[in-house]
């Protein structure tokens, strides 16, 4: 008799995001005049670059033609965008990272839930709290995690980092030592960032116990301050140590496209073992390689022409990020973020819970935005806005808040 995997059932109620989705799907179907503005899921609004338009117009003409038409795609992506990205993301800031250690996949999301299964089940992770819902949820579906706590919020077998206003929302080392570390920098859903020295901290404290750091980058390229690393491999030692995940798809706008990678160097080992040799084992058996025309607009956001409008990108959605923050406090909140990340961390009136001020925002406002407490208990009293609608929106929204 077949059966299912129980672990499946641990989860505590639908994803984060499905749930949003679903609560303002009945609001709007209740109240069919209300103007919905949408700052919750981070999905872009802003269109693709004029050089990644070009790119793709091209890798379509090449898939019509008989002497340029591809196939499957090599297993770890194309040569031209893994040399590309080891040149521009790693090569310009000092790191060693050649294009052999980097695997092309269809998003940083789909790596972070994976790479779980190179590790043995019974692997101890830690990750901060609040966190990335993805991090715990695919270890749970692993049954790696233990039963949840419905009280304290928790999975019994997983090491929760507070993240809190009094330490800056970035982890101390835990009283347990871990054997996997899931880090985000700049943080998702806090935005906040961690230093070099500390970051470099961590890397010690990971080689020194035989930890392994899966440290997700994908939004390096909204880092605006000094002494605030674009990725983990800018620290000693790192490379025995670290995997990095990085995505296309809040740098370049790529959410409908597809597009990330993951980093694994071939000196990270362990038990003799390259984990490298077991990511190609893993990527080669389930996984058909992102499409030739999206690897070709990939590379189109490293020539000259494709950097400067995906700058541009950036800094329009950073500079909704700037109206919020400021909006926010001036209306009485205090928040926090919006310097180096496209995300705003503000916290609830004094009473109202993540969940309440989610209902208040959306009735009052018809504004969405994620309640804190669904990244982690740590979030409770939290409230996320995302930078990442047009500048109209963002600032209809925040006049709307103003107003409440």
């Amino acid at each position: 008799m077949a059966k299912i995997n129980r672990n499946y059932l641990k989860l505590p109620g639908s994803y984060l995001f499905s749930t949003i989705g679903k609560k303002v799907r009945e609001y709007a179907a209740a109240h069919p005049e209300a103007e919905i503005i949408r700052l919750g899921i981070g999905d872009v609004t802003q269109p693709l670059a004029p050089a990644v338009i070009g790119a793709l117009h091209s890798a379509v003409e090449e898939m019509g033609q008989a002497d340029t038409f591809r196939g499957y795609a090599p297993d770890l992506g194309y040569e031209f965008l893994r040399k590309a990205i080891a040149d521009y993301d790693y090569g310009r800031i000092g790191c060693s990272i050649s294009p052999e250690e980097i695997f092309v996949s269809d998003g940083a999301k789909c790596d972070c839930g994976n790479i779980q299964e190179i590790f043995d089940t019974n692997s101890r992770i830690a990750v901060c709290d609040p966190v990335y819902p993805v991090y715990v949820d695919s270890n749970v579906m692993a049954g790696r995690t233990g039963e949840y706590d419905a009280d304290l919020q928790r999975f019994r077998d997983v090491i929760y980092m507070p993240c809190t206003e009094e330490n800056g929302f970035a982890p101390e080392y835990p009283e347990e030592v871990p054997d996997l570390i899931y880090l985000c920098f700049p943080n998702n859903p806090t935005g906040a960032v961690i230093t070099r020295d500390a970051l470099q901290g961590w890397v010690d404290y990971a080689n020194k116990n035989g930890a392994v750091i899966l440290y997700d980058a994908a939004y390096e390229a909204y880092i605006s301050e000094e002494n605030v690393p674009h990725s983990i491999y800018e620290c000693d030692g790192a490379e025995t140590c670290a995997i990095e995940f990085r995505s296309f798809s809040k740098t370049a706008g790529f959410t409908g496209l597809r597009l990330g990678y993951t980093v694994i160097p071939m000196a990270l080992t362990l038990e003799g073992v390259r984990l490298h040799d077991l990511w190609a084992r893993r990527h080669g058996t389930k996984y058909n390689g992102a499409p030739y025309i999206v690897q070709r607009a990939g590379e189109a956001i490293y020539s000259p022409e494709g950097r400067s409008q995906i700058t541009g990108q950036i800094a329009y959605y950073m500079e909704n990020a700037k109206l919020i923050r400021e909006g926010l406090r001036e209306a009485g909140y205090t928040a926090s973020g919006g310097v180096n990340a496209p995300y705003i961390w503000m916290k609830t009136p004094e009473g109202q819970s993540s969940w309440e001020f989610f209902d208040f925002l959306l009735e009052n406002a018809n504004v969405v935005g994620t309640p804190g407490v669904g990244f982690g208990p740590h979030g409770e009293g939290y409230f996320r806005l995302t930078a990442f609608g047009s500048r109209e929106n963002t600032l209809r929204a925040m006049e709307r808040i103003r107003h409440l």
